[in-house]
């Protein structure tokens, strides 16, 4: 603008002005619409916040379970629990421990002493024989069953619920007490080794250390929990003589409970992902299963130790390697089929909907709605509809993909048909070929590498889409995974299929962009 000002005399620069008002005086809304745009995008995001509720969605998220929950996708934990008995601690491991079935772990280290212990009431009412029973009185005496007693009875009376009795006299008092005393070799004390944290556990309480700070709790068996002093700011109790929690970070945590303390020690990697516990190769080492398969015994006689050991993985309880294959070979074959069969009939379809190839504008509305009908149900919303009709399985996969296919794909290749050069046709057409040769050679060629191209693309997506309608019932790796994603414990079984997914995906798109580019650039 400065150069034309210099080489125009004033009257040519009004006269130029005036020729082109929208660029030497452009409107309010051009000059600050840069300005607008951003005031905009601002009041815009603050009112989908405000509605939203975003900020109070993110302040009231359970961050520390969605921590937990990411880190079971790369470790496992073993969950001990340490139970406070009468003047000893028991220590019970889950019934399908990661640990095997008598786990000893070298982070937990007990102390042992034989002593005598007196029994609690339930104990020993688990511990004497089982007695007959009577409608007169629970523990009365019957035929099978006479009076003759070296254990006391519970039988009875209206005076007074444990007032003496013909049955049972009152001198018996002095055998009741030497019935619950019993010598056992018992565990007092516990040591366990949480990352840098240690946890000292003896009846009444537990003592945690970690770095130069310790945590006294003093426990009060089924009644409360009371912590010595200020808690440090890994620990946290909700509520007075409700639990204590301790967290030390990836490593676990433990929970101070008035009757056990929960122990959450955490460990990276994925457990027994080759073998489970109850196969002979487990907790082996590579080298050593590698000797049994080629020089051991044979384990079973009826299979070699390298068939046992290939059935031992496929078979794995945990990890049910077998089965998650054939549910994503399943996943496979629902999007190829579903894909291809919709692919099928998508293309005659299309040029009955195309404008320009079928001049019968009835039957291109018709073709068309019904085109719009197909696809304006969701895949999810047609997997429901058809696990109700066939139930749960790969059929009503394909059925779901078929139906949302065949509407996209002939609403695509339709429009397709309809952007085609004309004059292909127009010279096939003067050649006097019927209209099927037309069609044939005239417009098929055009359109040929463009359908297949988007059939393919399909095809890699649908992969995808199979993997969310299973989870609905559809059948394939997607109810496997929505199972595991259900229990909230089974997060490193997610990533393992989520990984295989990705891997499927990732190789069909692969093939995918290749066959796509050789049939459009071929």
């Amino acid at each position: 603008m400065n150069t034309i000002a210099a080489s125009a005399t004033q009257p040519d620069m009004q006269e130029m002005i005036a020729r082109y008002p929208a660029v030497f005086k452009p409107g309010f809304c051009k000059r600050f619409r840069g300005l607008i745009i951003f005031v905009a995008v601002i009041i815009y995001a603050f009112f989908g916040a405000s509605f939203l509720h975003i900020g109070k969605v993110i302040s009231n998220g359970n961050w520390d379970i969605a921590g937990a929950y990411l880190a079971d996708w790369i470790s496992y934990e073993a969950r001990p629990d340490i139970k406070f008995e009468n003047a000893y601690l028991s220590i019970e491991f889950p019934r399908f421990s990661a640990l095997g079935n008598d786990p000893h772990p070298d982070w937990i280290v007990e102390s042992r002493e034989t002593k005598e212990i007196m029994l609690e009431l339930e104990d020993y009412q688990s511990a004497a024989p089982a007695q007959a029973f009577s409608f007169m009185a629970p523990d009365a005496p019957t035929a099978e069953k006479p009076a003759v007693r070296t254990k006391p009875s519970s039988s009875f009376s209206f005076m007074a619920p444990s007032a003496p009795t013909a049955k049972n006299p009152s001198d018996v008092g002095g055998a009741n007490e030497a019935a619950k005393a019993e010598i056992k070799t018992v565990t007092t004390k516990a040591e366990i080794s949480i990352g840098s944290a240690h946890i000292l556990v003896i009846p009444g309480q537990v003592t945690i250390t970690k770095g130069d700070e310790t945590l006294v709790i003093d426990v009060e068996r089924n009644k409360a929990v009371h912590p010595r002093g200020a808690l440090p700011n890994w620990a946290q109790q909700k509520y007075e003589n409700e639990k204590v929690v301790a967290r030390f970070g990836f490593d676990g945590r433990v929970e101070v409970q008035d009757y056990k303390v929960k122990v959450h020690r955490r460990f990276l990697g994925w457990e027994n992902f080759i073998f489970d516990t109850n196969s002979p190769f487990w907790n082996k080492s590579a080298g050593e299963v590698i000797s049994m398969i080629v020089s051991g015994d044979r384990i079973d006689p009826e299979h070699s130790n390298f068939m046992l050991a290939i059935d031992n993985f496929l078979n794995n309880a945990e990890w049910q390697h077998g089965d998650v294959w054939i549910k994503l070979m399943q996943t496979i074959v629902m999007a190829f089929v579903g894909t291809l069969f919709a692919s099928i009939l998508a293309f005659p379809l299309s040029f009955l909907a195309a404008r320009n190839v079928t001049p019968n504008r009835l039957l291109n509305q018709l073709i068309k709605r019904f085109f719009d009908f197909l696809r304006s149900v969701d895949m999810l919303i047609w997997a429901l509809f058809f696990t109700r009709a066939f139930g749960p399985g790969p059929l009503a996969g394909i059925s779901a993909i078929f139906f949302t296919d065949t509407g996209t794909l002939g609403k695509l290749n339709a429009e397709t048909l309809e952007n085609i050069d004309d004059k292909q046709r127009e010279g096939i057409k003067s050649l006097g070929a019927s209209p099927v040769l037309v069609q044939r050679y005239g417009v098929v060629p055009q359109v040929l590498p463009v359908f297949l191209s988007q059939a393919l693309y399909f095809w890699e997506s649908n992969t995808r889409s199979a993997t969310i309608i299973g989870a609905v019932g559809a059948g394939g790796i997607g109810l496997k995974l929505w199972e595991a994603m259900r229990t909230n414990q089974d997060w490193e079984n997610v990533f393992y299929m989520v990984i295989l997914i990705l891997l499927v995906v990732y190789v069909f798109d692969t093939i995918s962009n290749k066959l796509r580019t050789k049939l459009t650039k071929g």
